[in-house]
């Protein structure tokens, strides 16, 4: 790698543990729920189904089996998902709350770290940034999720 290459790479690992961390905290803090457990939430709420198989929230997180089953079985015991048989998952009622608290939560502090951080351009060149690497990665990696 070029000294460019390398130190941009750094920054954008610092920028993104940081961000990471302190949405996570805030989320937590607030709500309760891990970043897993958001991440499950969000994907189960957006999903134009009531209930998702498990492979497809596997696919869709792009997750190792194990962690996502010891997750699910987890959330299931706090009441936030129910598994029904032919390993379908649907939130419940307490997942339904607690997702819709936690988006708000997850979209304040997204907007306060990073949208009122950048302008409009630099917003856009991220984003293309971003669909760049995923399309790179999608070439190279043909079974990877995106």
């Amino acid at each position: 790698m070029t000294p460019d290459v390398f130190t941009t790479w750094q920054a954008y690992q610092r920028m993104r543990v940081l961000l990471n961390s302190q949405i996570n905290r805030e989320l937590g803090r607030s709500t309760g729920l891990s970043e897993a457990d958001y991440d499950i939430l969000f994907f189960l709420e957006q999903s134009a189904e009531t209930s998702v198989r498990s492979v497809a929230l596997r696919c869709g997180l792009a997750w190792e089996k194990s962690r996502l089953s010891h997750q699910l079985r987890r959330m299931e015991q706090r009441g936030l998902i129910e598994k029904a048989p032919g390993a379908v998952i649907h939130l419940t009622d307490r997942g339904r709350e607690q997702i819709a608290a936690a988006r708000d939560c997850h979209e304040a502090a997204v907007r306060r770290y990073f949208g009122d951080v950048l302008s409009a351009e630099q917003l856009a060149a991220l984003a293309t940034i971003s669909d760049q690497v995923v399309a790179r990665l999608s070439e190279d990696l043909p079974h990877h999720v995106h």
